[in-house]
């Protein structure tokens, strides 16, 4: 842990090589993805997003292999390490691969210890806890995508394993800003589906909380869990209440009117046309 100001980060290194969790990888990062993610990162933390930060880029002495068009033209690349900090690098993956394992003592223990660390709102001895923890991280997770999609940036890889319980932006892979407007806008060439195209990331946001749910169903009771159900619908009206509000803002509407909505839609498709 790093602390500054009374604040607690956890500090992580990228590219340092192989640990028990590189899923058969080299464990190492090139260095042009490494520039990128310190750029993009900060840049992020400036643009008032949600991020994890990027504390310093060492370049390394190792060459490392990469195909990065993923067309089989691999090349040597020159390595590098980021020391990137985030207040807790725990994912909605962290929680379902404790579920699905049926390690529900160690999973009801890290749910805890989580809201214990890093959502002081939550009262531990509430028996609600779980609920108000899963309702939070709905909000936030789609408070977080409209923030994305407010500038335009793409993450790429928008899995359970790359979802902040935090809500915070990690794992900068293939990521992309937009140039210009374009719903099927894809940054990740291995994407062949298109599943992360931008317009779908608040649909895959969507799907990653249906996977927390998942997780959290255990340690809910028949109750809480219908309740998480209803929470988990609301994603949507939260989701587009915060992109109207963004857009809202950047085109100077003041008020409510009904038209807004119809106008920030038209003023899309002319970009999109255009």
């Amino acid at each position: 842990y790093f602390c500054r100001h009374g604040e607690r980060w956890e500090l992580q290194l990228k590219g340092s090589g192989k640990t028990p969790y590189s899923r058969n990888g080299d464990g190492r990062a090139v260095l042009r993805s490494s520039v990128r993610e310190f750029l993009c990162s900060e840049a992020m933390h400036y643009l008032g997003i949600p991020t994890s930060r990027a504390a310093s880029l060492v370049v390394s002495d190792d060459d490392v292999w990469r195909d990065q068009f993923y067309n089989g033209n691999i090349k040597k690349e020159r390595g590098a390490i980021v020391l990137r900090l985030a207040k807790s690098w725990f994912r909605i993956g962290s929680l379902e691969i404790l579920a699905h394992s049926g390690e529900l003592d160690l999973l009801r223990r890290l749910v805890d210890f989580i809201i214990q660390e890093h959502f002081p709102s939550i009262a531990m001895n509430d028996s609600n806890r779980y609920l108000e923890f899963f309702s939070t991280v709905v909000s936030e997770t789609a408070n977080l995508i409209s923030l994305w999609m407010s500038v335009g940036f793409a993450h790429g890889v928008c899995n359970t394993d790359n979802f902040s319980l935090l809500s915070i932006t990690i794992d900068y892979g293939p990521f992309g800003f937009m140039d210009s407007y374009d719903p099927d806008f894809v940054p990740n060439t291995s994407d062949d589906e298109r599943r992360y195209k931008i317009g779908n990331q608040a649909n895959v946001g969507l799907f990653n909380l249906s996977k927390l749910l998942q997780a959290l169903k255990p340690l809910l009771d028949p109750k809480q869990k219908q309740l998480a159900s209803q929470i988990l619908e609301g994603y949507g009206e939260h989701y587009y209440s915060r992109f109207t509000e963004l857009f809202k803002t950047k085109l100077g509407l003041l008020g409510e009117n009904e038209n807004d909505n119809y106008l920030i839609a038209f003023l899309l498709k002319v970009s999109l046309l255009s």
